[in-house]
């Protein structure tokens, strides 16, 4: 049993690529999932931001860089 040349590369090919979707899709997967469990920023690192600036953070301030935050993405 023999295999063209061509057929061969097509195949390599094809296969290289279906891997390639396969990866991007898992790893976006894990990615997003990872983002999900440890957000980049939080409340508790605002607060202690301000606290460093030499502010006294009040709730509303906190919500608002918060917002503007989510708004940002």
């Amino acid at each position: 049993m023999t295999i063209e040349v061509w057929l061969f590369v097509l195949i390599l090919v094809l296969e290289l690529i279906g891997v390639a979707i396969v990866t991007f899709i898992i790893t976006r997967k894990l990615f997003a999932r990872q983002l999900k469990k440890n957000p980049p920023i939080n409340e508790k690192m605002i607060r202690a931001m301000m606290t460093q600036m030499g502010r006294t953070p009040s709730e509303k301030q906190v919500r608002a860089v918060m917002k503007s935050m989510e708004d940002a993405k």
